[in-house]
C-alpha cells in the first residue's frame, strides 16, 4: 500500500439500502460477489487499515446485514437508521457512536465492493493536508452522478447531485463516487447544518463540502478507478461488478504462478487458493474455500468446493468435488465423479462415474466405475473405510457402515454390506445362470404374441 504509517480512523459504512431496484427480498449489501456478500468485500477492504472503529448503518429488519458484518468483523458495531431521511441522515445515526471523534472518519458505502485497500489508504493520506477528502473518478458518460466542482486552484467547492445540477454542470466529467475523509471534529457539525432543499428532499452527505468550503475549510479530490468505486444498484450492474472481480482475481492467479488455459472461462470465489504451477483448464467454477497446491491440474467442466486438492492431483473433466473432501498428492478423480466429504488417499485413483461419499480412502486405493458409498440411509449419515491399495471393481455398492481392509478387492458388480478382511476377495452378487437356446425362444415368444 505503499506508506504503511498508521493513521486513526473511524469507518461508517452505509449498509440500509433495501434494493428495490435489485427487485429482491434480499438486502441490497447482501448480494454475492465472487461468492461474497458485497459489505463483506468492503469490511475485508478496510481490514488491513485497522480502524479503531466500525460501525454499519442498517434500516430496521436487516439483523441478516448485523450477522454477516460480524463474521467478516467482529468490533462492528451497528446503529439502524429508522427513516431513510438521505445519505447525509444516515451518517448523522452514527453520531452517538463517535462522540468527541476528532480523528479521521471515512464514510462508505456496503454496496461498492470492488474498493482495494490502497485505494483507501491513500484517501486517508490525503486527510494529512486536506479537512474533507472526496474520492472521485472521470466518467465519459457521467449521466445520473454527482458532479464534482472544482475552483480555479483545483479545491473542491460543492459536489452537484446530477438531477440539481444546471446545463454546464452537468458537462463535468469529474463524478463522485460516494466516498470521502472527513475531520472527525468537523463530521457531525457540518452534519447538523444540512437541509432538504434539493429535489430528492433528502439530506445529503455531499452538501457539507460546500459549507466547508463556505467556512474556508480545505476540500480535495482523491482519483480512483471508476471500475473501483462502482455501486450496485441493480442486477445488471451486480453482473458487471461479477465480471470486474472475475478478472481481478484471475489476473492474480495469474501473477502468482497459476496457468489458466482460457482465463475467461473459470469462475473462482474471492477465497480460493492456487499454488504454483497449478494448472486450470476452461469452465472450471470454484466455490468458497477451495485450496489447490503446486502441480495440480483441474480439467474443464470441474465444480469445486470446500475442498483441499493436494500437489500433483489431477480433478475431471466433470468432475464435482463437494464440501469437506480432501483429494491427496497425485490422486486422480476423473470424469463424472463426485466426492462429498471425503478423504482421497495419496495416490488414489477414481477415474470413472462414481459417487464416494462420507468416505476415506487409503493411498493407491483403485475405485472402479460405478462405484457408489451409499452412506445415507434416510436418517443418518454413515462412514466408508477403504484401506490402502484396495480395488473395488466396477458397479460396486459399499453399504455403510463398512470397511474395506488394506490390499482387498471387490468384485465388480458386489453389493456389500459387511467388513472385509485386509488382502480378501469379496465378491457379492447372485451366482450366474446360462440356460442355452433360452434367448432364442424368448424371441420367438414375443414374436408370435
Amino acid at each position: 500500500m505503499g506508506n504503511t504509517h498508521k493513521h486513526n480512523f473511524a469507518a461508517i459504512i452505509l449498509a440500509a439500502g433495501k434494493g428495490t431496484r435489485m427487485r429482491s427480498a434480499l438486502p441490497k449489501v447482501l448480494h454475492r460477489v465472487a461468492g461474497q456478500p458485497m459489505i463483506a468485500h468492503v469490511l475485508a477492504a478496510l481490514s488491513p487499515l485497522a480502524p479503531e472503529k466500525t460501525i454499519v448503518v442498517t434500516a430496521p429488519g436487516m439483523k441478516a446485514v448485523e450477522e454477516e458484518a460480524l463474521r467478516k468483523a467482529k468490533n462492528c458495531r451497528f446503529v439502524i437508521q429508522e427513516e431513510q431521511k438521505g445519505t447525509g441522515h444516515a451518517v448523522a445515526c452514527a453520531q452517538k457512536e463517535l462522540v468527541d471523534y476528532h480523528d479521521t472518519v471515512l464514510v462508505l458505502y456496503g454496496d461498492i465492493p470492488l474498493i482495494t485497500p490502497h485505494t483507501l489508504h491513500h484517501l486517508i493520506h490525503a486527510t494529512e493536508s486536506a479537512d474533507i477528502v472526496v474520492l472521485g473518478m472521470h466518467l465519459a458518460n457521467p449521466a445520473g452522478y454527482g458532479r464534482l466542482v472544482l475552483d480555479g486552484n483545483g479545491q473542491l467547492e460543492e459536489i452537484v447531485e446530477d438531477r440539481d445540477a444546471n446545463a454546464e454542470q452537468r458537462k463535468i466529467t469529474l463524478c463522485n463516487s460516494g466516498i470521502m475523509a472527513v475531520r472527525g471534529k468537523l463530521l457531525f457539525p457540518l452534519l447538523s447544518r444540512l437541509t432538504t432543499t434539493n429535489a430528492a428532499g433528502e439530506y445529503y452527505l455531499t452538501d457539507i463540502v460546500s459549507l466547508a468550503d463556505a467556512d474556508g475549510l480545505h476540500c480535495h479530490v482523491a482519483a480512483a478507478d471508476a471500475t473501483e468505486v462502482m455501486g450496485i444498484n441493480s442486477r445488471d450492474q451486480l453482473a458487471q461488478a461479477e465480471y470486474f472481480m472475475q478478472q481481478r482475481l484471475r489476473s492474480a492467479a495469474l501473477e502468482q504462478g497459476a496457468t489458466l488455459i482460457d482465463p475467461m472461462t473459470v469462475y473462482f470465489h474471492v477465497d480460493t487458493q492456487l499454488g504454483q504451477d497449478v494448472t486450470i483448464y476452461p469452465q472450471v467454477v470454484f466455490g468458497p474455500g477451495v485450496t489447490v497446491e503446486e502441480g495440480a491440474e483441474i480439467r474443464s467442466f470441474s465444480h469445486i468446493e470446500g475442498a483441499h486438492i493436494h500437489k500433483n492431483a489431477v480433478i475431471g473433466p466433470f468432475a464435482r468435488i463437494r464440501p469437506g473432501s480432501i483429494v491427496g498428492e497425485g490422486a486422480h478423480v476423473g470424469n463424472f465423479v463426485e466426492l462429498k466429504k471425503t478423504d482421497l488417499g495419496k495416490g488414489a485413483k477414481a477415474n470413472h462415474l462414481s459417487y464416494v461419499g462420507d468416505a476415506t480412502v487409503g493411498e493407491g486405493a483403485n475405485i472402479g466405475a460405478g462405484t457408489i458409498t451409499c452412506n445415507y440411509d434416510g436418517k443418518a449419515k454413515h462412514q466408508t473405510v477403504i484401506g490402502a491399495g484396495a480395488f473395488i471393481g466396477s458397479n460396486s455398492s459399499l453399504v455403510a457402515p463398512v470397511t474395506i481392509g488394506d490390499g482387498a478387492i471387490i468384485g465388480a458388480g458386489s453389493v456389500v454390506t459387511q467388513d472385509v478382511d485386509a488382502d480378501a476377495l469379496a465378491i457379492a452378487r447372485p451366482q450366474q445362470i446360462n440356460k442355452p437356446g433360452k434367448a432364442s425362444e424368448f424371441r420367438q415368444r414375443k414374436k408370435s404374441s
